[in-house]
């Protein structure tokens, strides 16, 4: 079990709203921490063991706690007192000669993180699934699938959240997927199927899936990349992030060489 650290020298305000980020330590767990930060959130994250040194100035400004996701028992009590629980871990790239499928990392993990929901309490997750694309691995999506259907039958308040690939802005791109990005932000082809699968900047997905989680009742249940862009502004899709880029846990060095390693959406197990 590993040890609660809490904010120092900052007060949190009475009635903020408490939610749990699965992923901490990760590209797309501490951009979504940020963003709910900015939004006034109280931010709680689970970090993988070992990982800890990976959160930074965020170490600071958050309460977090490290756990093994495929371990339950290292998740008894994580989302108690929580409002919402984002989770944000899984991987597109599977290994199956060590056993790590698409099932195990996309699968189970949320199905591990959804128990911990019923056993403390917490109705409302988020989960951070994936749009259908012709990029996306059949099986990825197949668990994807499975794990909101899973989340819905154990009887918690799920959003769904059926993301587009995430990419850092400056860093080099594939031309494929520069030019979706181009045909998804361009209507009439927006308003096609380019409007739910174009590559997203990863401060815009964090933006939207923070303010869709803290949304007092939510429209609806899943959500794909035109619900997420209408949540930031055109000032804001440019404007600096909350949280200095710097300071945040980069994803793999030229992700788009090798997509399946830019949105995993948090961590893979650790080897035997």
């Amino acid at each position: 079990m590993g040890k609660n650290h809490t904010q120092t020298g900052k007060s949190l305000a009475a009635g903020r709203r408490r939610v749990l980020v699965t992923g901490g330590g990760t590209f797309l767990g501490d951009y979504i921490a940020a963003a709910l930060l900015a939004e006034g959130a109280e931010v709680s994250l689970l970090v993988r063991p070992e990982a800890e040194d990976k959160l930074g100035p965020l170490a600071q400004q958050v309460r977090w706690s490290t756990a093994d996701i495929w371990n339950p028992a290292s998740l008894r009590g994580r989302a108690r007192g929580h409002s919402t629980v984002i989770h944000t871990v899984g991987s597109m790239t599977a290994d199956p000669a060590k056993g790590l499928n698409h099932n195990w990392l996309n699968f189970v993990s949320a199905r591990n993180v959804a128990n911990m929901c019923v056993s403390d309490g917490c109705s409302h997750i988020v989960l951070l699934s994936s749009a259908s694309a012709p990029w996306v691995p059949r099986p990825y999506l197949r668990a994807k699938r499975e794990a909101e259907s899973y989340i819905e039958r154990v009887g918690l308040k799920p959003t769904i959240i059926r993301a587009p690939v995430a990419y850092l802005r400056g860093q080099q791109r594939h031309p494929f997927y520069w030019l979706m990005t181009f045909l998804g932000s361009v209507p009439p082809l927006s308003w096609l199927a380019f409007g739910r699968v174009a590559p997203l900047p990863v401060e815009i997905l964090a933006r939207g899936v923070a303010r869709i989680a803290l949304e007092p009742q939510p429209g609806k249940k899943i959500y794909y990349r035109r619900d997420i862009r209408r949540r930031v502004s055109g000032s804001e899709a440019i404007s600096t992030f909350p949280l200095n880029e710097q300071d945040i846990q980069p994803p793999p060095a030229n992700p788009f060489d090798q997509v399946s390693d830019d949105v995993p959406f948090g961590w893979t197990p650790p080897e035997d």
